[in-house]
């Protein structure tokens, strides 16, 4: 069982873990260290036990507000996951019918025959005005 030695507060701890955990429990260490580091420099020099303790109980503190946080946000995925699938579960919407107007047969051809009119009667008060 391999022993690392790590920092806490100034002082060295010789600590045993398991195989391969050895990089996470310096890394744990050194979260400690932190605490304990900013105990030592707020109050000065203090008791091994005392200051440990103070130290944890200043992590649990930090960790009871990151699982409030976690729990927050893991309830507004839940709510954005409902959301999404009651978007999903919707039914589509009715297609968009659109009305033409139809013209009726023969309409275009009257219309276009209309117009030949009108201009030949415009073409005829052209002339008669002019002369």
């Amino acid at each position: 069982m391999p022993e690392v030695t790590v920092q806490i507060g100034g002082r060295s701890f010789t600590v045993a873990c398991q195989a391969g955990e050895e990089e996470y429990l310096e890394s744990a260490a050194a979260m400690l260290d932190q605490e304990a580091s900013a105990l030592v420099d707020q109050i000065g020099r203090i008791p091994e036990n005392r200051m440990l303790l103070m130290a944890g109980l200043m992590l649990a503190d930090r960790t009871a507000g990151l699982e409030d946080k976690l729990k927050i946000a893991e309830d507004q995925i839940e709510q954005a996951r409902d959301t999404v699938e009651k978007l999903e579960a919707r039914p589509a919407p009715p297609p968009e019918t659109v009305e033409v107007a139809v013209l009726p047969p023969g309409l275009v051809d009257s219309l276009a025959e209309l117009a030949a009119r009108a201009e030949s009667v415009a073409d005829s008060v052209e002339e008669k005005s002019a002369g």
